[in-house]
Formats: structure tokens, sequence, C-alpha cells
């Protein structure tokens, strides 16, 4: 009977013991299919880059690409023709208006000069002599020495003698200048380009291109509009009681992308449109008292305009366009991508301002869209602009290709 009892314990226990393995078995199992429900999960999800919309008092600004070109600048060439014996500068000088720059050779000037001295002097001496002999005849024909009609050939001959006498002395002038034009000097203060003559070099007067010099403090910066541009600045500048667009707001940005600290203003706008580009060609004044900003170097300009209030601004690179309607991928309350129809702003930089679609308590997918439809799950990483490179700025891209278009 022991035994026995003890066989039916055994066995009750070695039931339990199976139960709870299986138990176990079965638990594990459960836990492994929910664990690999959660990798399948992820690995459905589509990763993106999303930003969080930006509101900002956003001031609107349109920009072109643009050149820096010396305010003032002259083409030297000689007065008088003849081989450049002297030159007294080099390239990229800095000179001061009236400084020597170069010296023809004179030597033909200065024979003109005495052969008119010559000439000169021996017409003062025949108008001297008629006129003693006029002055002669005239005793005499109060006397009635002499005829009236000798008196009056001797005055036509005083007045013919002293008219070649001014003649003379007018060519001694022209001589004398011819001579003194053989230095050249510099028509203003400026700097020197490096397109300068050697000495040897034969000069042909009003034809010779002997140097460029052109002022360096200030500058402009050219660049043209378009119509609509142009039309769209100056209702805004008349709305601020600026007339006649003087009073804008210019700033540059070099090619390597470094702003210029100072501000400009327009100053000069051409009377008509490009009748080849339909453009307006329009000129700036930067004070350059460092020299930095040089003629011909790229720039892009920017002119500011009116300031919208709490603009609501996404990246351009956000925004999708299909059958004419524009919309952008939003990350979900339920962590679902979600289209967003939008409606367009003015550009801003890297960005649009949006006028309804998206508040500032979006966030929108800004990398990752190519393939992304509506209702998919997201693995979100949140970016930053400066992580993006997103700015109220035009791109370099667009402005290298922009600029070298320009100065075609």
């Amino acid at each position: 009977m022991l035994f026995a009892k003890n066989k039916k314990t055994k066995a009750l226990i070695i039931g339990i013991s199976l139960a709870i393995s299986a138990s176990f078995v079965v638990a594990g199992c459960g836990a492994g299919n929910k664990s690999a429900q959660m990798q399948a999960t992820q690995v459905k999800a589509t990763q993106v880059k999303a930003m969080q919309v930006i509101q900002q008092d956003t001031p609107l600004t349109s920009e072109y690409a643009g050149q820096i070109a010396g305010k003032d600048e002259v083409k030297v060439q000689s007065k008088v023709s003849g081989k450049i014996i002297e030159k007294y500068v080099t390239g990229g000088q800095f000179v001061q208006a009236g400084q020597p720059l170069y010296k023809i050779d004179s030597r033909q000037y200065e024979s003109a000069v005495l052969q008119a001295q010559a000439t000169l002097a021996q017409s003062e001496a025949t108008l001297s002599n008629a006129e003693t002999d006029l002055g002669r005849y005239q005793q005499l024909l109060d006397s009635a020495a002499v005829a009236e009609q000798t008196v009056t050939t001797q005055q036509a001959n005083v007045n013919a003698y002293s008219a070649a006498a001014a003649a003379n002395e007018a060519l001694l002038r022209k001589a004398q200048q011819d001579m003194d034009d053989t230095l050249i000097v510099a028509p203003m203060s400026g700097q020197l380009s490096v397109d300068d003559v050697a000495t040897g070099t034969f000069a042909t007067a009003g034809s010779t291109n002997l140097v460029t010099i052109g002022s360096s403090n200030p500058v402009y910066a050219q660049f043209s509009i378009s119509e609509a541009d142009y039309l769209k600045f100056m209702n805004v500048a008349m709305k601020q009681g600026d007339a006649d667009g003087s009073g804008a707001t210019v700033s540059i940005t070099l090619s390597d992308g470094t702003v210029y600290p100072l501000d400009g203003h327009i100053v000069q706008s051409d009377r008509a449109l490009a009748q080849n580009t339909g453009t307006l060609t329009v000129k700036a004044l930067f004070d350059n008292p460092n020299g930095l900003l040089l003629p011909g170097m790229f720039a892009r300009v920017r002119l500011s305009g009116e300031v919208v209030p709490n603009a609501i601004l996404v990246p351009q690179r956000a925004v999708q366009q299909l059958l004419g309607k524009s919309f952008v991928m939003v990350v979900g309350a339920d962590g679902k991508s979600e289209a967003r129809t939008v409606t367009l702003g003015d550009k801003v930089g890297s960005y649009y301002i949006i006028k309804d679609g998206v508040t500032a308590a979006d966030s929108v997918i800004v990398e990752g869209l190519t393939s992304l439809q509506e209702g998919k799950d997201l693995n979100v990483t949140m970016v930053t602009p400066d992580e993006m490179g997103f700015s109220l700025t035009t791109d370099m891209t667009q402005f290298d290709d922009s600029a070298s278009t320009a100065a075609k």
C-alpha cells in the first residue's frame, strides 16, 4: 500500500513538473512572437527626417546675381604720339591725381616749340616794322606828303601781319602743350590695373591704352531685376514713402558665403528695360574702406522689403507638387505620415511662406519623401535648420549658376 501511494505521489509530481515546463515553453514562445512583431513593425516604419514648422516675423527679400564694378574707371591714353622712354609706376599701384605715369620721347616736340618760337618772333618783327611805317605815313598824310591810299594800304598790311602773329602765337601754344603732354599723368586718384604697357611701346595719340585706373572706394554692386520684381519693389518703396527706392537696404554676400559687413543703397537705375532680357540694370553703392571688394567680383545682392508678421515658414524641399496642387507631409499625432495641402506665398531663402495648411505646431518631413505615401508608419529623426543647411538666404549653388549667366 505504501509503495502504491508513493508511486501515485511521484506520478503527480512529474505531471505538475511537466505542466509547469509546458507553461514556460508556451510563455517563451509568446514572448518570442511579440518581439518578432515589434522588430517587424520597426522594419516596416519609414525612416524620415522632420523639422518643426517655423513661425516668426520675416522680411521679404529678393536676391540677384550681381558683380562689383568700380565707381570711376578711366583708360589712360596719350594726347601725343611717340615712343615711351620712361615709366614711373607699376601695375596695381595706388596713384594720386596728377602723379606722373609715363614719359614720351619729347625731342620732336621740343623742336616744334623752337620752330614755333622763331616763326612767332619773325611775324612779330614784321608786324612791328609795319606799325612803324603806318605811324610815319599817318604823319606824312597830315602834311599832305602822301596820298590817303598809301595809309589805307599800310593799315591793311598791319592788320594782316597782326593776324599772322596771333596765329603763330597760337601755334606756339599748341607746340608747348604738345611738349607738356609728353609727360602723362594720372587723371584721377585710384589704383592702376595690371594692363600697363612697357617702356619702348609706341603710343598713338587717342588710341593706345597705356593703363587703366579706377577708384576702389566706394564701389558699385551692379545687378539686374525683372519687370515684375521692379514693380513689386517700387510698390513697397512708395508705401514706405520712398518715391525712387533709394532708401532700400541693400546687402551683398560674396562668392565664399561671407556677408559683407557694410550695407549699401541704390544710386542708379537704367532708364529702360533691356530689350534682349527684359530686365532693368540697377547699381547700389557700397563703401569699401579696406579694399575688400574688387571690380569684377561676383556677389549676391539682397534687397530687403516689407516684413510679414508671424509668417509660417516651411523648407522648399518639403513642398511637393501634384496636379497643380502643393502639399507637404507632416508627422501625424499617431506617428503616421499625413499629407496636407498648402497655399504657397513668397520664397524667402530656403523657405516658402505658407498662407494656410500647416501651423507652428506641425512637424514637416524634409527628407525621405521619395516614395513616402500617406498613412505610413514613421521612424522620425528631428533635425534643425542648421543641420539641414536651411537659411533665409538663397543657396550658393543657385547663386553660382545665375552669377555666371549674368556675367556673360
